[in-house]
């Protein structure tokens, strides 16, 4: 019995060989794409982020108004209470009025003297002032 030799073949049949500009074609896409997706989630992340930031800022706004308002309130019962105690109505409420005047005129003068503190930015002013001096002093780029 004669057996005729036959050369193996292999299991997988063989790829052409990627060239090295098809390599950094398909990674430059590859990157491409993942920069893309990793925008679209900051995007998402970002959106959300921001409905989460106006939704506590509207709350805080809301929370101002009814501050607001219950000084309001409590403004009337503490006119009426000194209408209480027996002074007349229109005093009472005078009384109130005065009351807050003097306070926001101690707040206006305690905010004005806060303002007369603030000086200019001395560090910003001399670092711009070097650096407009060191840009003074070089030399053009010659090509």
């Amino acid at each position: 019995m004669s057996t005729a030799f036959t050369p193996a073949t292999s299991a997988t049949p063989t790829t052409p060989e990627r060239t090295l500009g098809q390599l950094v074609s398909d990674a430059s896409r590859d990157l491409s794409s993942i920069m893309r997706s990793e925008v679209a989630l900051a995007k998402v992340e970002v959106k959300t982020e921001a409905k989460t930031a106006a939704l506590g800022a509207a709350m805080f706004a809301v929370a101002g108004v009814v501050a607001f308002l219950a000084v309001i309130m409590l403004l009337f019962a503490g006119a009426y209470g000194l209408y209480a105690l027996g002074l007349s109505r229109w005093l009472a409420f005078l009384v109130v009025a005065v009351v807050l005047l003097v306070v926001a005129g101690v707040l206006a003068l305690v905010g004005k003297s806060r303002l007369g503190k603030v000086g200019k930015p001395e560090r910003t002013v001399r670092t711009t002032k070097e650096t407009v001096e060191t840009l003074k002093g070089a030399k053009p780029h010659s090509a």
